[in-house]
């Protein structure tokens, strides 16, 4: 290599070294490379490709100088040059536009690449990507080159993954106040539906993402059910069922899953619906409630993107966030629909009991009261809520009623039902009552509750003592009308007797 050479090299590697330097975004240390490099280079195109450690495939991180068509060809190269690639060599290959065999012979003589020169992007001895730099015209790379470019390319992966790390470190820092601030939002709200909404409004944006979804698992049918989404289309939605496809599974087996090309991937199968919503990439995330998968939310890209590690682990994190607060909201909503059951099953059973005519309280083991109908609030001119909680025996210590053989009493002492019938003075006169008290008992075999009815029968008492005097006086004319019996037989033998004489006397 002469002096001229090696001062040009020399500043070639300067100028890059200086671009990478400037910035920080790892996406925009690509651009700029692959921007710069035909120039320094005196090439006509270059590309970078970043290794997925998820699929151990090379996908694309930036290029310059070359059509959409050329770039999303499926082989990359041959298996040969991928090898060598993998194991850390560069590979320079020359009229690959003549090569036979080639699958993709037409597409490579369309775009009119004779020459290659691939360069394995290492970063502390692991291969995190790879540099090409191609011509239009037939080069033949000499060693000086090669090595130089080797050189090159590990400044590149330096410059890579120094930005991947501190755009990382930033994003961590961004993805923590994100996380607090998603947590607050979600645990602000036991309303289902706002949970959801802000869940699938902010993931997206601060991954700055086109749109989100969130799918949950019913119980009853084991299916993914759609409950959110923000920035996709109803068309796209509709789509048909995801739980097929093996990216979902992954991430109801409890594991995430970054795709950077859905339209490449065997783990998708809507690949044509995908391609007319837009998207790219996604990020498949489990959403958990502590050790259980509750669900499936989507992060969509509509430009192709490696997820960092960082990402994937703020969605994660977000998801466990959301998880928990999809539960407690869940939660909720079902202790709100048992407690809107309870209570319309409570206004029905004291609809009937309110229509009852006798009395009725329930008195629990306490001897408080914990439920009255109407006619004994009514009775005894008291509010239900004045009622509930009152002591059971101090309800009677101003009536007129006899406490003597509590049918209440005798329930709780012997767990078996009874009657007590009684009277009590009012002001119209004496009332009758007819008190029945009946056990409810608990799971211990223990009397938990009494149920006691109190009928007025004190039009039955007057009935029956009705009866008795009708039944006394029966008797009386029964008697008056055997004692006449037995006066009026010797009256009407006399009587015969004078006839038969007034008869002799007339002849």
């Amino acid at each position: 290599m002469t002096l001229l050479q090696e001062q040009k090299y020399l500043k070639v590697f300067q100028k890059v070294t200086r671009l990478t330097s400037m910035v920080l975004d790892h996406q925009q240390v690509m651009d700029t490379i692959v921007g710069s490099l035909p120039d320094l280079m005196a090439v006509d195109a270059a590309t970078i490709r970043l290794l997925d450690a998820e699929t151990s495939k090379f996908v694309m991180g930036a290029a310059h100088g070359l059509s959409d068509e050329y770039l999303s060809r499926m082989n990359i190269d041959t298996e040969e040059t991928m090898e060598m690639i993998r194991s850390g060599y560069p590979v320079a290959r020359n009229d690959v536009n003549l090569e036979v065999g080639n699958n993709d012979q037409q597409l490579i003589q369309s775009e009119g690449v004779k020459s290659v020169l691939t360069l394995p992007i290492i970063f502390q001895d692991a291969i995190i990507g790879m540099l090409r730099l191609l011509t239009r015209e037939k080069r033949i790379f000499t060693t000086d080159e090669i090595s130089f470019s080797m050189a090159l390319a590990e400044q590149v992966g330096i410059a890579i993954s120094n930005s991947r790390m501190f755009t990382e470190m930033e994003n961590q820092v961004d993805f923590m106040k994100e996380v607090q601030e998603l947590s607050t939002l979600v645990s602000s709200s036991l309303d289902l539906s706002a949970v959801l909404d802000t869940i699938v409004e902010r993931l997206p944006t601060s991954l700055g993402c086109k749109g989100c979804s969130i799918r949950l698992l019913q119980s009853q049918t084991n299916q993914l059910e759609l409950v959110a989404s923000h920035g996709l289309s109803e068309t796209y939605l509709q789509r048909g069922h995801v739980e097929n496809e093996k990216n979902v599974e992954a991430a109801l087996s409890g594991s995430p899953v970054s795709i950077f090309d859905v339209g490449q991937d065997d783990r998708i199968i809507y690949k044509k619906n995908m391609e007319e919503e837009g998207i790219k990439s996604l990020l498949s995330v489990p959403i958990k409630a502590g050790t259980d998968v509750i669900g499936v939310l989507r992060i969509l890209s509509d430009v192709s993107r490696c997820f960092t590690s960082s990402e994937i682990n703020f969605a994660v994190t977000a998801t466990e966030v959301g998880g928990v607060a999809i539960r407690n909201a869940k939660t909720y909503q079902q202790i709100t629909l048992l407690f809107n059951q309870i209570e319309e099953n409570e206004r029905f059973l004291s609809d009937i009991l309110d229509c009852l005519r006798p009395q009725l309280l329930v008195i629990d083991k306490g001897k408080h009261l914990v439920l009255v109908n109407k006619v004994l609030q009514e009775k005894m001119a008291c509010s239900e809520n004045e009622l509930l909680g009152r002591n059971y025996d101090g309800l009677w210590q101003d009536k007129e009623y006899e406490t003597k053989g509590c049918p209440v009493s005798r329930v709780f002492e012997t767990g078996k039902s009874a009657t007590h019938i009684h009277s009590a003075l009012q002001h119209d006169g004496v009332q009758w009552y007819e008190r029945t008290a009946s056990p409810m008992i608990g799971l211990d075999g223990e009397v938990e509750y009494v149920i006691e009815v109190i009928r007025d029968i004190t039009a039955k008492k007057q009935l029956e003592e009705e009866q008795l005097e009708r039944v006394k006086l029966q008797g009386v004319v029964e008697l008056a009308g055997t004692v006449a019996h037995e006066i009026n037989s010797p009256l009407f033998a006399a009587l015969g007797t004078a006839q038969l004489l007034e008869e002799d006397l007339e002849v």
